[in-house]
């Protein structure tokens, strides 16, 4: 019997739902997912194995136009996924005003197969989702659309039987077992990151890194050391809060997702150290995993 594997990259603009589609796929939690736009940093691969096929989804960063070389290094992170893929998932909000012209320049001579997929239709109504298959079959005539809401899991199986439907005839690419190809640090370091964007307010979360220091494996425990980067001394004031309550609350959160990710206890300290303006400088990008 032939065995279909590829990799798909899921694209669109910050808070498409891109990151909640990746997860409804994969089962698993592999995406943070908060309300703040630009959550996604990094590509993330998720990987869905049967027997007969392998899809190897990419969760990539919202698309927009770069003002520090983070940014940058993330839409370079956008364009490498188009490149390598062998089929394309643009999402795009039921509610975006058409406003999709950085994406569809990221999409300009690209030969994958592309599906345009409709999202949060849970908020909208068939008068408003009819418009827009339209306008999207008239703009891109892809290969397929979906009127989908990732959230309340719609019609999620039909994309997932037109994905493999879709991939090419290959072998797969990485071991059945695995769920992607992040190693348990970074999980780690994303559950953090996930509790300042969803604790904080302003410019604190998108001036914020976290970088595990620590990381002792037992069967019963992960004993795990992170410092959180901020560039000035007020956001690290403000990131530790009175009497250090803030960073506490960040701390138990984190804590709690990373029990429930890794099926097990977990000791975590956190520390907040000060690098300015480490999201201009291509020395810490490198060293935080941004670039090559």
């Amino acid at each position: 019997m032939s065995h279909r594997a590829g990799f798909v990259s899921i694209i669109g603009k910050p808070n498409a739902g891109k990151s909640t589609l990746m997860n409804a796929f994969v089962g698993e939690k592999m995406s943070i997912i908060t309300p703040k736009a630009q959550t996604t940093r990094h590509r993330i691969m998720g990987i869905v194995n049967a027997d007969d096929y392998q899809i190897v989804f990419s969760d990539t960063p919202g698309v927009i136009k770069p003002h520090y070389l983070l940014q940058e290094s993330m839409m370079h992170q956008v364009s490498g996924s188009i490149v390598d893929a062998d089929l394309i998932l643009f999402v795009t909000d039921i509610n975006e005003a058409h406003d999709e012209g950085d994406v569809l320049e990221k999409l300009q001579g690209n030969l994958a197969p592309l599906a345009v997929l409709i999202n949060k239709i849970d908020k909208s109504d068939a008068e408003a989702v009819k418009a827009k298959v339209d306008y999207w079959q008239e703009k891109l005539n892809p290969k397929a659309i979906f009127a989908i809401s990732a959230t309340m899991d719609h019609n999620i199986r039909g994309v997932m039987d037109f994905v493999v439907e879709n991939l090419p005839e290959h072998p797969p690419y990485y071991e059945k077992d695995f769920l992607t190809d992040r190693n348990d640090r970074f999980f780690a370091a994303e559950m953090i990151r996930e509790q300042v964007f969803k604790q904080y307010k302003k410019e604190i979360p998108y001036s914020t890194e976290v970088i595990i220091t620590a990381f002792e494996e037992s069967e019963t425990l992960y004993k795990i050391s992170a410092e959180i980067i901020v560039e000035r001394d007020s956001q690290k004031n403000i990131l530790i809060g009175k009497n250090g309550e803030m960073l506490k609350i960040v701390g138990t959160y984190a804590r709690r997702s990373m029990e429930d990710f890794f099926q097990r206890k977990v000791f975590l300290q956190t520390f907040v150290k000060v690098i300015s303006d480490w999201r201009s400088k291509k020395n810490y990008l490198k060293q935080f995993g941004y670039e090559d």
